[in-house]
């Protein structure tokens, strides 16, 4: 293995250049000079952090929104979206294993296509997981509310975005006190939820297929064409932002030519059967109609339908597990996306100074935290999910693009462990979905997407144009 580190040039505007750590790599550790990561992280950890971070909104924030937009075609939207994130998954997964660090997508790009490319996705995906994130929490505060009215206590939807600006804050802190308290956290809800998820769908598909309980009526599969199928496609594919998130711990892994793009592919194929299965469920349940009058909260009337109140009761814990770890995870990856940033010196150094304390990049948590509570004081679904989406899909097809332009140079160090079966037609496929997907979009979310791109690409030219990245490991 060795040293894998060419030099970097070029400084930014406050005189600053990137800190580029050389990194050792062996079976049992990544080496860097101030830290040591263990490879503790098996095919299991892997896809629990995949599945965590994909599992919420997709289940319980979704279901009524996009029912009402396609009807029971939106399983084919889910899936649609599953097939994209799979074609991304595998570059990504190569890429991870030849570049084991804790950037991700950003890192990946800005080595493989140059600096530009970089810091448009660098400082992008940072505004995404804002818009995520804030979509989470709009998410968590709904269920806040139904949660409160399942105990009895009505207090109606006026209390939806103080709930949630409320638990941004305090999530916020949480992951300035430290990363062990958040990923504790992490394992033990995906495990709660899953148990959920199990018994809630296996009863509940059992009653759709007419086994058990009433038989339900049917109802025509795409009752407004296929140009919704698409679109909600689009809008829903913010439910699979997370399986990239298993990249970002490439260097922790053990084996992770084998256990890389399994946790990657697998989790998305778990998660993907999952929500197919959710929306099946949910639209024979109570019909598209209902489910859309229902809104964020549908899936747990559909829980009531099967369950009675218990089923209410297990989903509206589930809904608000699952957006309180998926707003959690976000807001980590958020404040990490800002400090890798930042050690490229495309945002001032102070953007990356770890907490004494806590050892946590509090500067960064805080440039997170900010831009999160505007955003979810807004209260915009569906444009929160889709721009987080946009950002997201333009960095996936650019993860694409690397990989085929370091697979044409093939550079001395590019040695990943696990290469994509299928190049260059996997790739290229991939980088066309990401992009075509976009097309499918309310015209403002596409609008404040690039809008945001023109910002960053600004910056970059402004702040940081004489920085060089590419192929700097």
């Amino acid at each position: 293995m060795g040293d894998t580190s060419p030099s970097t040039d070029g400084t930014n505007i406050e005189g600053e250049s990137p800190q580029v750590e050389p990194t050792i790599e062996t079976d049992e550790a990544t080496i860097t000079d101030d830290a040591e990561l263990e490879r503790t992280i098996g095919l299991t950890g892997g896809l629990a952090i995949g599945i965590g971070t994909m599992i919420g909104a997709g289940i319980f924030v979704f279901p009524g929104l996009a029912a009402g937009n396609a009807g029971p075609a939106a399983a084919a939207s889910f899936a649609i979206g599953a097939v994209v994130a799979l074609l991304v998954a595998l570059p990504a997964s190569e890429l991870a294993t030849a570049m084991p660090k804790s950037g991700g997508g950003y890192y990946f790009i800005s080595r493989g296509l140059g600096t530009l490319a970089g810091a448009v996705v660098g400082l992008s995906l940072w505004f995404g997981l804002v818009f995520a994130t804030a979509f989470y929490l709009v998410g968590f505060g709904f269920y806040a509310v139904d949660t409160l009215a399942e105990l009895g206590i009505a207090v109606g939807n006026e209390l939806v975005i103080p709930i949630a600006v409320l638990f941004g804050a305090g999530f916020t802190v949480l992951n300035v006190t430290g990363t062990e308290n958040a990923a504790k956290l992490q394992n033990g809800i995906v495990a709660l939820l899953l148990s959920i998820l199990v018994v809630f769908l296996g009863y509940g598909g059992l009653d759709a297929a007419g086994i058990v309980g009433d038989p339900s009526a049917p109802e025509q599969f795409a009752p407004f064409g296929t140009m919704p199928i698409l679109t909600t496609a689009a809008l829903v594919f913010t439910s699979y932002l997370g399986f990239a998130q298993v990249a970002t711990v490439a260097g922790e892994m053990k084996d992770p030519g084998r256990n890389l793009p399994l946790a990657m592919v697998g989790s998305v194929i778990i998660v993907g059967v999952l929500y197919v299965v959710t929306i099946f469920v949910a639209t024979s349940a109570l019909g598209s109609e209902r489910l859309a009058e229902l809104g964020e909260t549908a899936m747990v009337e559909v829980g009531r339908h099967y369950l009675g109140a218990a089923g209410a009761f297990a989903i509206v814990f589930g809904g608000l597990l699952a957006t309180m770890s998926s707003a959690n995870a976000s807001v980590l990856s958020t404040s990490r996306s800002i400090y890798a940033v930042s050690r490229d010196a495309l945002l001032p150094k102070r953007a990356s100074r770890i907490n004494l304390r806590y050892g946590t990049p509090h500067v960064a948590l805080g440039m997170a935290g900010g831009p999160i509570l505007v955003l979810t004081a807004t209260g915009q679904v569906e444009l929160l999910a889709e721009v987080a989406s946009f950002l997201h899909l333009i960095m996936y097809g650019l993860i694409c693009v690397a990989l085929i332009a370091l697979r044409r140079n093939e550079p001395d160090w590019y040695d990943p462990d696990f290469r994509v079966p299928g190049y260059p037609i996997v790739p290229a496929l991939g980088a066309l979905a990401s992009f075509a997907l976009i097309g499918f979009m309310q015209p403002a979310s596409q609008l404040i997407g690039l809008a945001i791109m023109l910002v960053t690409a600004g910056w970059y030219f402004y702040y940081a144009r004489d920085v060089t990245l590419k192929g700097k490991l």
